[in-house]
């Protein structure tokens, strides 16, 4: 089994949002609020295609965003909702939260598909909050933000072609010269020593895409677990056809290609018939060797009839490599994938449903204090602190919800902080004479706050 990775980022759209507006025409010069709602962001949707084979299409696009809902308008008209963002992913991927590093999904099947991150709602436009007290509202809300996340795709691929053959014979240079994979290699037996994968694709990005692995190279006595043995003919038993690569020159040690073929092809069928009954292409590689031409025409006929295909490459210069890989690719078009691919059962994870109304408020230090909760911190962001009545209105929220009488009970004084949704408000009270001090809960700008220390300097210097 082995994994194919990728890390991308994914951010859904953000809310629209709500306008306030009055309906003016001739005649109706004090027609009531007409604002519409703000359209909802679209949201990022990862679905199963069984149609892709690996991760590689997320090498050339690494950032997907949903489209952002539009503001509302006039004559109570709500803006478009965003469109979602759909991603494409082979079966069997997983996703995980890169940053915390937590499974967020898995997918397995044809079919599967999650929500996993939702577009922001539309804010309200004013005409949502008319009511029998207040007939000419002045208020609406901000679309709530889209959400962003960095999440690492995995996926355990078994490989749709093995290479075969003695060590040497110049696998994990055509797997090279095939791919972007890049094996160690060098002129002595095992270079490699854990199976190498390469992803193949015939036709560019858009092309047919398939999975190559360099097997260990294998040697006489494998099947009884001499040398690499039982572990690396697992991985070619797992996969949907072989390609059989020989040392055409005979290497340094003046060996016989045909027996070295024929030895190969024992150590398979005594590991597992069934295994050695694969659709099989006989690769003579090292053409641009003068002592593989000379041998040619004697190892050529004594291989005739015992694979399907017999390719001449040359894995150093390229020779006869595109019409290898593009036979290939049309062979296992024929090879049903179910057949050779049994896969293993996938647990299947679902996103948590969360409590909305669920909050909590903590104390900090002495003078911070902390609010989180879903529906509390969308109702700060989607609140437009530049109009009054948006204000009072996140203050009534704060109210009805019990969360100023927990502040109370913690010990919330004037002038402390409340960090809610990475955002700070200043705790103040209004003194109104002749009445109760409320505590009011006020955004206040950086620029603001600098403007009343200055004046607040000005009084003491006179």
């Amino acid at each position: 089994m082995l994994q194919d990775q990728a890390r991308i980022h994914v951010k859904s759209g953000h809310g629209g949002r709500g306008v306030v507006s009055f309906h003016r025409e001739k005649y109706v010069p004090l027609g009531g609020p007409d604002g519409g709602d703000g359209g909802r962001g679209g949201d990022v949707v990862f679905y199963v295609d069984d149609q892709l084979a690996t991760l590689t299409p997320f090498r050339y696009n690494v950032h997907f965003a949903a489209e952002n809902g539009q503001p509302g308008s006039g004559r109570q008209m709500h803006g478009k909702d965003g469109e979602d963002v759909r991603i494409a992913v082979p079966p069997g991927t997983s996703i995980w939260d890169d940053e915390m590093g937590e499974i967020l999904a898995d997918l397995v099947e044809p079919g599967d598909e999650v929500v996993l991150l939702q577009g922001g709602i539309g804010g309200k436009g004013n005409a949502r909050f008319k009511s029998s007290r207040n007939q000419a509202p002045r208020i609406a809300e901000l679309g709530e933000p889209g959400r962003a996340a960095w999440v690492r795709l995995e996926l355990k691929l078994i490989a749709d072609v093995g290479l075969v053959g003695l060590p040497n014979a110049g696998k994990s240079t055509l797997l090279s010269a095939s791919s972007a994979a890049r094996p160690k290699i060098a002129d002595y037996p095992f270079t490699t020593l854990e199976p190498m994968l390469g992803v193949i694709e015939v036709g560019g990005p858009a092309g047919h895409t398939y999975v190559m692995a360099d097997i260990p190279g294998l040697i006489e006595g494998a099947a009884e677990g001499v040398g690499l043995g039982y572990e690396f003919l697992r991985h070619v038993e797992r996969t949907r056809m072989l390609l059989h690569v020989l040392d055409g020159s005979g290497g340094l040690e003046g060996r016989d290609p045909v027996e070295d073929y024929e030895l190969i092809q024992n150590e398979l069928e005594a590991y597992s018939p069934e295994l050695a009954k694969k659709p099989t292409f006989i690769v003579i590689n090292k053409m641009d060797l003068s002592e593989t031409r000379s041998l040619l025409e004697y190892v050529e006929p004594q291989l005739e009839g015992t694979a399907e295909h017999i390719f001449r490459v040359s894995a150093a210069t390229g020779e006869g490599i595109p019409e290898l890989l593009a036979a290939v690719s049309q062979r296992l078009a024929e090879i049903p994938r179910e057949e050779s691919e049994p896969r293993e059962p996938m647990r299947v994870y679902t996103l948590e449903e969360v409590d909305e109304s669920a909050w909590e408020a903590t104390r900090l230090s002495e003078h911070h204090f902390e609010v989180s909760g879903v529906r509390i911190e969308r109702a700060l962001l989607m609140t437009d602190f530049g109009l009054d009545e948006a204000a009072d209105r996140f203050q009534r929220i704060l109210e009805a919800s019990g969360i100023s009488e927990r502040l109370d009970e913690l010990g919330i004084q004037p002038g402390d902080f409340v960090h809610i949704a990475g955002d700070e408000l200043i705790w103040e009270q209004d003194l109104i004479e002749g009445a109760d001090a409320q505590p009011v809960s006020r955004r206040k700008t950086r620029r603001q706050r600098t403007e009343e220390r200055l004046r607040a300097l000005e009084v003491d210097e006179s």
